[in-house]
């Protein structure tokens, strides 16, 4: 930590600052399943599926994940295609994958129970600084760091620091500064409660000063300029890839879809035939052709059904849908036909779902 910042977070009643926050996170958090008890393991999959995702969309998928795997051993039993089934439409799918594997890990090499050390835990596959803190603080109750986006934003402003967050040596600041705020005595209502206050009043826009509970020790609320902190640089513009699937389907009203590859974007996930497009002039008869190259198929396509996106955090698919019909002229080995009750077994990026749903008429 920066003298600097050392002697502006002393400047702070470290105490009351404390049991400010303890208090109004016991009386005012927001009830989620995953609160209801210290269960490492839930607090860890709660973690995972948090990164990157809204908590009302999260609870569902939670519940439902929990569920079917109930515990670190029935996870790590289960084959990757029923994981990556229950993780369907959540997106970020590397974190199922990497949760999948680092339950394992936990199975063999800890007999089931989730290691109860920071060093431990932050060594698990798919498990950063932020995860490996809140698990020890919430689970655990210890006195670590667990310093996300919402913490970042909160600690700005009650700090008055003014380093760029987007820069990764800026995290580091910040962990300093928990360290030195953080409750001895609750570290798991200290660190959650700094997320809440960052997801509910302590927002990127219009934050609701007036009823933050900790306003009276916020240096930029004092000063005026809370909504000119934290310090991030612009995003880089994202990149437009246009995408087209076929929807095909044979005389039995059956269908093709193919694995896509084990690393990468959407790794290991279903989907329909499509082709990223280098020219947006792409007629039927090149995607046709397309199609009759890599299966060994007879196609006769269809105008295009619809247009839409999906957005990626680095990119956007601009996605057209063609259906149409086939002939196999022989076996397609890389691929598979399937009816749509079949498909429902396979687990599809969002934008494939979407298609699903065409194909079946809904």
């Amino acid at each position: 930590m920066t003298k600097q910042l050392l002697d502006r977070a002393l400047t702070i009643d470290i105490e009351a600052f404390q049991i400010d926050l303890v208090l109004w996170f016991t009386h005012d958090h927001r009830d989620m399943p995953w609160r209801k008890e210290r269960d490492p393991y839930k607090i860890w999959v709660s973690e995972i599926m948090l990164q990157q995702t809204r908590v009302d969309t999260v609870i569902p998928y939670f519940e439902r994940f929990m569920a079917q795997f109930p515990t670190v051993d029935a996870l790590a039993a289960a084959e990757e295609e029923k994981v990556l089934k229950a993780w369907e439409g959540l997106g970020y799918y590397s974190r199922a994958r990497n949760l999948h594997s680092a339950v394992k890990e936990v199975h063999e090499k800890y007999g089931g129970i989730v290691p109860n050390t920071p060093k431990e835990i932050l060594s698990l596959k798919g498990v950063g600084p932020y995860t490996a803190g809140a698990i020890a603080s919430i689970a655990f109750g210890l006195p670590e760091p667990a310093v996300d986006g919402n913490v970042m934003r909160v600690l700005s402003r009650i700090l008055l620091i003014e380093n760029d967050i987007a820069k990764p040596q800026t995290r580091k600041i910040f962990e300093e500064a928990v360290r030195l705020l953080i409750s001895k005595e609750n570290p798991s209502y200290f660190n959650q409660g700094l997320m809440e206050l960052g997801a509910t009043i302590c927002t990127p826009k219009n934050p609701s000063c007036i009823v933050c509970p900790v306003q009276k020790h916020c240096e930029a609320f004092h000063k005026g300029i809370q909504t000119e902190l934290p310090v991030k640089k612009k995003k880089i513009k994202k990149r437009t890839v246009p995408v087209a699937i076929a929807m095909l389907q044979n005389e039995s009203g059956e269908t093709i879809i193919e694995k896509r590859p084990e690393t990468g974007l959407l790794a290991n996930l279903w989907q329909f035939p499509n082709i990223e497009i280098s020219d947006r002039n792409l007629t039927k008869e090149h995607l046709k052709t397309y199609l009759e190259e890599r299966y060994p198929i007879q196609v006769d396509l269809n105008d295009h059904l619809v247009d839409f996106q999906h957005v990626f955090t680095h990119l956007t698919w601009q996605i057209s849908v063609y259906a149409g019909s086939f002939k196999a002229k022989e076996p397609i080995t890389n691929g598979t036909i399937v009816n749509a009750e079949q498909l429902d077994a396979y687990p599809l990026p969002v934008p494939h779902q979407k298609v699903a749903r065409l194909m079946k008429g809904e």
